[in-house]
């Protein structure tokens, strides 16, 4: 019986979860940087998350070690309390101000 980093190693090459991580984390980026509203910001950052975590499993497998399947569950924890508080912060600023657009937030200032 082979290794499960071998059969995956014959599904798709690890550098195709190398590019498509770098895509996903590119796409991240563009999201944040191009977008104005809170929520798709938001949605940006966890998917820069996200292709960090896959990127962390894919060498987890190819290695056929746990160690960077562990830190992805611990990154999806983070995440997790990280969507929580920041949906509350948006909730509490949209209730303030009846906006969800960055540009709107300098509104609070003092």
């Amino acid at each position: 019986m082979e290794n499960i980093s071998t059969q995956i190693a014959q599904v798709a090459p690890l550098e195709h979860y190398i590019i498509l991580s770098a895509l996903l984390f590119s796409l991240g980026v563009l999201g944040v940087m191009l977008r104005r509203n809170v929520i798709i910001m938001f949605m940006s950052i966890e998917l820069m998350l996200n292709a960090c975590n896959l990127l962390l499993a894919a060498f987890s497998a190819f290695h056929s070690s746990a160690a960077g399947q562990v830190f992805v569950f611990f990154i999806m924890i983070v995440a997790a309390a990280e969507v929580a508080v920041g949906l509350a912060i948006i909730v509490m600023i949209y209730r303030n101000i009846h906006s969800i657009d960055i540009n709107e937030l300098s509104k609070l200032k003092w």
